[in-house]
């Protein structure tokens, strides 16, 4: 673990009296808005420009109509319409646009913590549209630049002899983070993007296209299961005891899915106070509005994979835009590694 700072460990931050247990509030100040984005310094954009050596860009995004049937009920499928004033004027217009429904960023008002409430303490009553309160244009304004590391987990799991079976939600330890850095040779530093390759998403493209070539639609209507880290106070700790500025997987939710298996519980769980849904036992509770951490997700990793595996390089400059809408709850992540 890193502890270059003087920020406190997530030990420490679970014995807090003054704040939420195992929450970040107030670290970065008062009205915080930005949670583990802090950590992407103007010294460490330095540092990220500086691991680029052959100027190749990689886009780490799905076209914004990538799935035929949205993964999450109730997200929809975007309708785009070109259209001309006259024959030599197009213009279009995006109807039904779901934010987080392809390659996305979670802002720090998609989750809140059932006992605590929203990152920081923000009031909940804030959190509509056009109210700038823990918005994703947050994001926007100060930007996601920095070094990245992709920990290439499914291609080490391969190796090592324990491929993943992607009909089967596999939850996946921090131990195997800690693994797959070593194996490839690269280290975790402050302020870093980690991106983690399972493989889910390239698995699951594969059989849209199968599925389009036999006319028979095998994934509609199916339960979605996910790889995905493992829902646990190591995993959090992991995460902040390195400084990790946002993390992104090529899978639904970072963490394993669904989260029936999840020994994560609040009291509003044990007192029964809050009916059991999808969201039970989730580590986004933890991860967003405790420690205010950048998450994204269906990020596409397979080139870039196969461009790391082949030279060696697992560490490069990462650039991610989301949109800079007033409000938002997350966005498109518009992200391009450079190595």
């Amino acid at each position: 673990m890193n502890h270059r700072d003087d920020l406190p460990s997530y030990h420490d931050l679970l014995g807090r009296t003054d704040a939420p247990p195992g929450s970040s509030w107030g670290i970065f100040g008062a009205n915080d808005d930005l949670g583990t984005l802090n950590f992407l310094t103007p010294a460490r954009r330095i540092r990220a420009a500086g691991v680029v050596r052959g100027g190749l860009t990689y886009s780490l995004d799905l076209p914004l109509d990538a799935f035929p049937s949205p993964l999450i009920s109730h997200r929809g499928s975007l309708q785009h319409t070109v259209f001309g004033l006259n024959e030599f004027h197009r213009d279009d217009r995006i109807d039904n646009l779901f934010p987080q429904a392809t390659s996305q960023i979670d802002g720090l008002r998609h989750f809140g913590h059932p006992d605590y409430g929203f990152y920081n303490g923000a009031d909940p009553e804030k959190l509509v549209a056009g109210d700038p309160t823990l918005g994703i244009q947050r994001y926007a304004e100060h930007g996601i630049v920095g070094r990245a590391v992709l920990l290439d987990v499914g291609r080490y799991l391969e190796h090592i002899g324990d491929p993943i079976d992607y009909s089967q939600p596999r939850s996946v330890p921090v131990r195997v983070l800690a693994e797959t850095a070593r194996h490839q040779g690269v280290g975790i530093e402050p302020g870093d993007i980690l991106m983690l390759r399972f493989g889910w998403l390239g698995n699951r493209l594969d059989q849209i296209k199968r599925d389009a070539q036999t006319g028979v639609d095998t994934l509609s209507g199916a339960p979605l299961v996910s790889v995905g880290l493992e829902q646990s106070h190591d995993t959090a700790a992991w995460f902040w005891d390195n400084r990790i500025a946002l993390a992104a997987a090529d899978n639904v939710a970072l963490e394993v899915w669904p989260a029936s298996a999840s020994d994560l519980t609040v009291h509003a769980d044990t007192q029964g106070t809050l009916p059991a849904s999808s969201h039970t036992g989730m580590l986004h509770r933890i991860l967003i509005p405790l420690l205010g951490l950048a998450i994204g997700e269906l990020w596409q990793l397979d080139e870039l994979a196969e461009a790391c595996q082949a030279d060696g390089q697992y560490d490069c400059m990462v650039a991610a835009t989301p949109l800079r809408l007033p409000g938002g709850v997350g966005s498109p992540s518009n992200a391009v590694a450079i190595r």
